[in-house]
């Protein structure tokens, strides 16, 4: 009875660890900051904002005015950080919310001033927050219509998936969960052969899925074409745009970007590695995996140290299963 109890609970850490799933293999993503995220799109002709990156307030002022006297009319401040929930945070500068709007320059750079060396708290972050470095001054825009558009590995099918909905601007999980009919796939996950890529039609199919018309579906399928050429050249296993939007004057705009990359094409894209920034991240998971180890601190008090991941795994289990608390996931084998 006791080892089917030990089953019952075999992954309930997983469930409450997701990163642990990854250590399958070696970790297999990078965080990368929004402006990288954004410039990686730009530098591949794909529909972005204009942006300047600053990391004081003289440049912030400098780059307002920049933007206002070419291309803006209002300009928005996103503090950079890599966990979410910016809008919603705080500064102990006092400063309340990570992204800000504004028409006039010198008040961006008095808005950057309490920004940068600061420490940015959000539901996503540790209790102390994150200590902003730099600061993304961008064109802001209007949105007419979000939706949602994501290109990710599937395991299943062992090729690239396309999924869009007619619903972003909010978390997809949320959408999953209430309108599970808004969410669509190219062919139910079997449609873009890996030797062929995506073709047009399909491109197509998807912009128009997602509400875009007539010359707007054209150019919404051109950009999601682009976006699967990027992520076959960048070995990404995800790349997300939320909002994928459309502005008031009929453009079609990729808003926020989220890219993930194969680690094990590390050796192929070190120009993309070398943007990671890990000052954000646990130190010790970054030393590990500097040292070939899959390593994910957790918060407990036991530690562990297993050969094979299954293992792992279920020896975090029992000590779950007797009240303890295990203190990582490691596995050197």
């Amino acid at each position: 009875m006791k080892s089917q109890a030990v089953l019952r609970l075999c992954y309930s850490t997983v469930r409450q660890n997701p990163a642990i799933c990854t250590t399958y293999q070696s970790r297999r993503w990078i965080s990368l900051h929004e402006y990288q995220s954004k410039k990686i799109l730009n530098d591949n002709n794909l529909n972005v904002q204009r942006f300047q990156v600053v990391d004081n307030p003289l440049d912030a002022k400098r780059a307002g005015e920049e933007l206002m006297k070419t291309i803006a009319k209002e300009l928005v401040i996103k503090a950079q950080i890599l966990a979410g929930g910016r809008g919603k945070g705080t500064f102990d500068s006092g400063l309340k919310g990570g992204v800000k709007l504004t028409k006039d320059p010198v008040e961006c750079g008095n808005i950057v001033k309490q920004m940068v060396k600061y420490r940015l708290v959000t539901k996503q972050t540790p209790p102390e927050g994150v200590e902003v470095q730099k600061v993304m001054v961008a064109e802001a825009l209007d949105i007419e219509r979000e939706t949602y558009l994501a290109i990710l590995l599937d395991r299943a099918y062992g090729g690239a998936v396309l999924m869009g909905s007619p619903m972003g601007g909010v978390d997809i999980e949320e959408v999953a969960e209430k309108h599970a009919d808004q969410i669509f796939t190219v062919g139910n996950f079997t449609a873009i052969d890996p030797v062929i890529g995506m073709k047009k039609e399909q491109a197509l199919d998807m912009a128009k899925k997602l509400g875009f018309k007539d010359r707007l579906a054209d150019e919404a399928a051109d950009q999601i074409l682009k976006l699967y050429k990027l992520f076959l050249k960048y070995d990404c296993t995800q790349i997300e745009i939320n909002p994928f939007g459309e502005t008031p004057d009929k453009r079609v705009i990729n808003f926020d970007a989220k890219l993930s990359f194969d680690d094990n094409a590390k050796f192929r894209q070190k120009a993309v590695f070398d943007m990671e920034d890990t000052t954000e991240s646990d130190q010790r998971e970054v030393e590990a995996t500097n040292a070939g180890l899959n390593y994910i601190g957790l918060q407990g008090n036991i530690g562990c140290l297993v050969n094979g991941a299954g293992l792992a795994m279920a020896t975090m289990d029992i000590i779950k299963l007797y009240g303890g608390q295990p203190a990582n996931f490691l596995d050197v084998g």
